[in-house]
Formats: structure tokens, C-alpha cells, sequence
């Protein structure tokens, strides 16, 4: 009898110790507030300050009040419109043009435009670096990442990256990382200095868009296309290890709240992965979402996941030029998701 209660308490007491379970679990779409308007889009991007959610769509960026999920206005007068950053400090916002290789500057609180800087061809992502006071392009098909002051919006210079960037994010020290699409790796680059520091492969993680940063124990969450989460340790420069995700990966993102890592996939899914620890890392969930919902952004105060998408009508038919076109984009239908825990 002593035997078995002791068993039963020791039981209890290591159930006790451990950590609660993931949250992940329960995360689902809450909400759905149709924003219309025709063309394509790409990033998304959260004004922590002001709540609001910037949204690159093809011609223009549209301002959504996060809490609402309506519109508030738009940033007119670009050209393939891809990511927004922000820079607090300067009151600035900045926004990729990739059709016309420009950078467009906007006052943050009035959202009016206030200059146009030239970056590179097919600027991209675009991140802010709190070290040096710098907005940084990815520009794809040059193969470079551009710099550009906060404060003035001038183009300070440009670092030859060796590879397509696709997207990247600030370690918050002076120091980016990159995913290169085409080559599979991630490199690091010195932002004061402009020259990349160090490279690494992350194979068979292939064809990276997506980055994400756990700072605190320097951890790097590419999402791949080919249906992998490759997670890299950026202080050694290598890879630990990969996880599966689902299809169509563009955006990633990791909350440190929750330790969760996230990958939004065109295929209709959200993939939650927890950080076990800095090495050990868990499919906890994949979320249903809608075809289409390949980008997204996270709230870190109220953990909230936002995503977009629309409905979708036939594929045109392939051309040499474009072999695999997407589908049209049936008008009105573009919406915003919301997933809560």
C-alpha cells in the first residue's frame, strides 16, 4: 500500500513539474473582416505603436485598424507592392515598390508620402535595424541588400549579398540575417560595415522565403518551399535542424511569449512549432486557415496571428512567359483572418 501511493504521488509530482502544454492546439480563425479592393498582395506589417496593420496590395499599401479589421486608409503610387517597416524614432514608414525599384517614405501618423528613394531591382522585404538607424530592401533579382537612413530617407549604400534574398530580420546588435531563395543558405551581414560576415547552408531546407529570429537564444526559422522549417543557430552559423511545415510557405514568425514559431502556407495552413529548447523543436499544430493564406503577421502583446487572403477563380492558361500562372483573383473578396489561442 505504501508502495503504490508513493508511485501515485510521485506521479502527481512530475505531473505537477511539468511544463503546461502548448497552447497551440486551440489556436483557430476568430475572425474574418473583408477588406475588397482588387490585385494581388504580399506582406503584412504591425504598427505596434499605432495598432494598425499595413498590407502591401499590387498599386498601394492599405492601413487596417487591427482591432476592427477595417480600413483606414491607403498609401498610394507604387508599383508591386511587397513589405513595410517602420521606424519609430523618425515618425517614418517605408514601403518596396519591386516593379520600379523604389522605396517609398510616409509619415506614420498621417500616412502622407514624402519621398520616393531608388533601392535596387525588385526590392522585396524590408526590415528595420534599430543599431544603425537603417531601412534595409531585399532585392531579389539584384542580389543585393540596400540601406537607406530612417531619418532623411537617402540611400546610404548597398551590400552585395551573393544570392536572392528573400526576406531578413535585425539580431538588434548591428547584425542581419538573410535567406537566399536560390541558393538555400543564410547569410549574415554586418549593418554599419555592409558586407556579409558569414554564410551557411541550410539544405534540405530549399528555397527559403520566410525568416524569423528567436533573439534570446539566437535562433533563425527560415521557411522553405520545399515543406521544411530549417532552424539555424546564428551564432555558430549552422543548422540544427528542420521540421515539416505545410506547401506554399512565405511568411514566418516567432513569438517569445510562447516560445511558438510560426509558418503561414498557401496550401490553407498555419504550422505551429514550439521551441522545446534552443535545440529541440515540435509540430504542435497545423491550423486551418483558407488557400491562399501564405503571409501573415503576430501581435507578441495578445499572441493574435493575422493572414490574408482571397477568392479565387480559374487559372489563366500557360504561356511561354508563364508557364504556371496563378489563378485570378475573384474582386472584392480579400479578407482578413485573425487566429487566437
Amino acid at each position: 500500500m505504501r508502495t503504490k501511493t508513493l508511485a501515485v504521488l510521485a506521479v502527481l509530482l512530475g505531473a505537477a513539474a511539468a511544463p503546461p502544454p502548448a497552447p497551440a492546439q486551440s489556436y483557430h480563425v476568430t475572425r474574418t473582416s473583408t477588406l475588397g479592393g482588387d490585385g494581388g498582395w504580399d506582406y503584412l506589417a504591425l504598427d505596434t505603436a499605432g495598432h494598425r496593420l499595413f498590407i502591401g496590395r499590387q498599386d498601394r499599401v492599405m492601413v487596417v485598424d487591427e482591432a476592427a479589421g477595417t480600413l483606414l486608409g491607403e498609401i498610394h503610387g507604387l508599383d508591386r507592392a511587397h513589405g513595410v517597416a517602420f521606424d519609430y524614432a523618425a515618425g517614418h514608414g517605408f514601403a518596396t515598390s519591386g516593379a520600379d525599384s523604389t522605396v517609398t517614405m510616409f509619415d506614420l501618423k498621417t500616412l502622407a508620402v514624402l519621398r520616393r528613394t531608388v533601392a535596387a531591382v525588385d526590392d522585396d522585404g524590408i526590415l528595420y535595424d534599430p543599431a544603425t538607424g537603417r531601412i534595409f530592401t531585399m532585392n531579389g533579382d539584384a542580389g543585393s541588400a540596400t540601406a537607406i537612413d530612417g531619418r532623411t530617407g537617402e540611400r546610404i549604400g548597398a551590400v552585395d549579398l551573393g544570392g536572392k534574398p528573400e526576406f531578413g530580420v535585425s539580431a538588434g546588435d548591428g547584425k542581419l540575417y538573410v535567406n537566399l531563395e536560390d541558393s538555400s543558405q543564410v547569410v549574415e551581414v554586418d549593418a554599419r560595415a555592409l558586407k556579409v560576415l558569414r554564410r551557411w547552408s541550410i539544405k534540405p531546407c530549399e528555397g527559403p522565403s520566410g525568416l524569423a529570429i528567436d533573439r534570446a537564444h539566437h535562433r533563425l526559422f527560415s521557411g522553405c518551399r520545399s515543406g521544411h522549417m530549417g532552424v539555424s543557430d546564428a551564432r555558430a552559423g549552422r543548422l540544427v535542424t528542420t521540421v515539416p511545415i505545410g506547401r506554399g510557405v512565405d511568411a514566418c514568425r516567432f513569438d517569445a511569449g510562447t516560445q511558438l514559431a510560426f509558418a503561414s502556407n498557401g496550401d490553407g495552413t498555419l504550422t505551429v512549432i514550439r521551441e522545446v529548447s534552443p535545440d529541440s523543436f515540435v509540430v504542435v499544430a497545423n491550423v486551418a486557415t483558407r488557400r491562399g493564406a501564405r503571409t501573415m503577421e503576430l501581435d507578441e502583446a495578445t499572441h493574435r496571428v493575422y493572414t490574408v487572403t482571397a477568392d479565387f477563380g480559374p487559372a489563366p492558361a500557360p504561356t511561354p512567359e508563364r508557364p504556371r500562372p496563378r489563378p485570378s483573383i475573384l474582386p472584392g473578396t480579400f479578407a482578413l483572418l485573425v487566429l487566437e489561442p
